[in-house]
């Protein structure tokens, strides 16, 4: 029991396509009519055949005859263009709604929180939004269709049937539980090692994309071998999960094809005797038989058509435990605007924070920061102090378990996460160049920006020499991920973008740490300007940027541990001091 309650539970996942269906209800209606029509036209050949048999070849008229042609002819050319017109339809709104669930997976995806990408691999999301939607589709295009054909011509052949001759039809339905019950059986043990075939390539996916993004650091280390043999165990595992769903898929079609096809081979035999004995015509037997094919043809297509709703529904519940993760990120309902020009600056109060990921460890604790509204902040710290989390924070990206963070005088929590990014502008130390042109890159940064704006701020980044060197300039493609670019030059997009975006709160991710000393001179003038009338917070690690802070906070164990000028906090000869001497030697500057 339990485990046909888990199989209705499954296929209960199919159920929710409905909700995508809603919004071509017309198109489907159209659809059904086309194939009822369809469907009729094919029940009717049958009868067309009957009459032409028994009152045409059998009585020898030949008036009769050319007549039943001719009805004939019709029939069939009611067939094909209702039944063209129907897989037109059916293919359609399998092909529209696919799209549409790939278009929700992928924005309900990009809604989700950073702490969903911490448990989650990226390969296992790609597997779900390609290979998972692709099975969705072919149960919601050719399999709807093949199944409501089937299923209409299966009801409508039993029922000529048993008006044809009720004898014969009764003999049919006793076979009918042959052909269910193993249905049914093979059904669950095909469903069940689908989910877990699909499990499996979705392993295989997520190996593959780690791989390819850090492919560089694979090669360098040797480990092509270590991670072709992984890659090769998780592929393999995947075909062998696959070829004992194959093997139930097929004893499954070799069972129902032959106890359809020997059903119908006894009732051609019993038919004959019939005929002989003259209890039937020839035309009635003939009509049977028809319907007979019918019944068979369409029952193992069923059977064919129940084996990939089952991989489907593993599928399509794969989506749906994807849409039902609900984003940690709460957006208030009706949320408190932040002011176009940014007043009050930036405040942290008493903020506790933990990563999901790591509950018992302290990012931030007691943390409190006042920025006021134009001042420079660097944080300083040793790596793990942090600084990071700050930014995360302020970004909305994580909500803190402790504390507020107000900008402009409004607790980020009630406003708007998009207005407030809005407001934000970042460069962070692992520059993002998305597989597009150097002009559509720093577009990013404010895509209503137009061609000027734009080599404005290359200009402004110091980056306009090498974009026009490129061997298309502004319009070079600079593909996945920008390796084509060095460290620095993809560092001085990043900064033309967040120049570009022109918002009144800047954050700096060590924004120069890639740059060599003549790139970095040019930039950090291009950065002071840019920080002119903003709030900025930088994390630090270099002394030029360190320097020109109006205040440099210590942060350590996710506590501020000092704060002031260079100068003051050298003379507190704290853990300021050591990392200045580590970093820049003993300099007082």
């Amino acid at each position: 029991m339990p485990e046909t309650r888990n199989g209705f539970r499954r296929l209960s996942a199919l159920k929710q396509l409905s909700g995508f269906f809603k919004p071509y209800r017309l198109r489907l209606l159209l659809a059904l009519v086309v194939l009822l029509v369809a469907a009729a036209a094919t029940l009717a050949l049958p009868v067309a055949i009957k009459l032409l048999i028994d009152k045409g070849y059998v009585l020898q008229q030949a008036e009769m005859l050319r007549r039943y042609f001719i009805v004939l002819l019709a029939i069939i050319a009611v067939m094909a263009v209702f039944a063209a017109a129907r897989y037109y339809l059916v293919m359609w709104l399998g092909e529209r709604i696919v799209a549409d669930i790939r278009i929700k997976l992928y924005r309900h995806v990009l809604s989700m929180e950073p702490a969903f990408f911490e448990t989650t691999r990226t390969g296992e999301v790609l597997s779900r939004l390609t290979t998972d939607t692709t099975l969705v589709q072919s149960v919601v295009g050719a399999g709807i269709s093949v199944t409501l054909r089937c299923s209409l011509l299966l009801i409508g052949s039993l029922i000529m049937l048993s008006v044809t001759n009720l004898e014969l039809t009764g003999l049919i339905l006793i076979l009918v539980p042959l052909i269910l019950l193993p249905l049914i059986f093979f059904g669950r043990k095909v469903r069940r090692l689908s989910k877990k075939n699909q499990d499996c390539i979705a392993e295989s996916s997520a190996i593959a994309g780690e791989t390819f993004n850090a492919i560089q650091v694979l090669q360098s280390y040797n480990l092509d071998q270590f991670f072709n043999h992984r890659f090769g165990l998780s592929v393999e595992h995947a075909f062998a999960t696959a070829r004992h769903r194959l093997t139930a898929r097929a004893l499954l079609s070799a069972f129902a094809i032959f106890t359809v096809f020997g059903a119908l081979l006894a009732i051609v035999w019993l038919g004959a005797q019939w005929v002989q004995a003259g209890k039937i015509t020839l035309g009635e037997l003939s009509q049977f038989l028809l319907y007979g094919v019918m019944v068979a043809t369409n029952a193992a297509a069923l059977s064919e058509v129940w084996g990939d709703i089952q991989r489907a529904a593993g599928a399509m519940e794969r989506i749906l435990e994807l849409l039902h993760t609900q984003s940690g990120l709460i957006v208030p309902r009706q949320p408190q605007p932040i002011p176009d020009i940014i007043a009050k600056g930036v405040e942290f109060r008493d903020v506790r924070f933990n990563y999901p990921s790591r509950p018992q460890q302290h990012a931030l604790r007691n943390f409190s920061l006042d920025v006021s509204p134009g001042e420079t902040v660097a944080l300083v710290g040793p790596s793990g102090a942090g600084k990071s989390t700050v930014f995360q924070l302020l970004l909305r990206f994580y909500t803190p378990q402790q504390g507020r963070i107000t900008v402009a005088g409004v607790d980020i929590v009630a406003a708007d996460p998009g207005q407030l990014r809005e407001r934000i502008a970042i460069v962070p130390q692992e520059t993002a160049i998305f597989a597009a042109s150097v002009r559509e890159n720093i577009r990013f940064g404010r895509l209503d920006a137009g061609d000027e704006d734009i080599v404005k701020a290359a200009e402004a980044a110091a980056a306009d020499q090498f974009i026009r060197a490129l061997p298309e300039g502004y319009d070079t493609f600079l593909g996945e991920r920008g390796l084509r670019l060095s460290a620095g030059q993809r560092q001085r997009i990043a900064i033309a973008r967040a120049i570009l975006k022109n918002a009144p709160i800047l954050l700096l991710d060590e924004a120069t740490s890639s740059l060599d000393a003549e790139s970095e001179k040019l930039v950090q003038t291009a950065l002071q300007h840019l920080m002119e009338k903003r709030t900025t917070l930088v994390i630090a690690h270099r002394l030029a940027t360190v320097l020109q802070a109006d205040r440099i906070v210590v942060i350590n164990h996710g506590q501020i541990v000092a704060s002031g000028t260079h100068r003051e906090l050298l003379k507190q000869q704290g853990l300021y001091a050591r990392l200045a001497a580590l970093q820049f030697g003993n300099l007082d500057i």
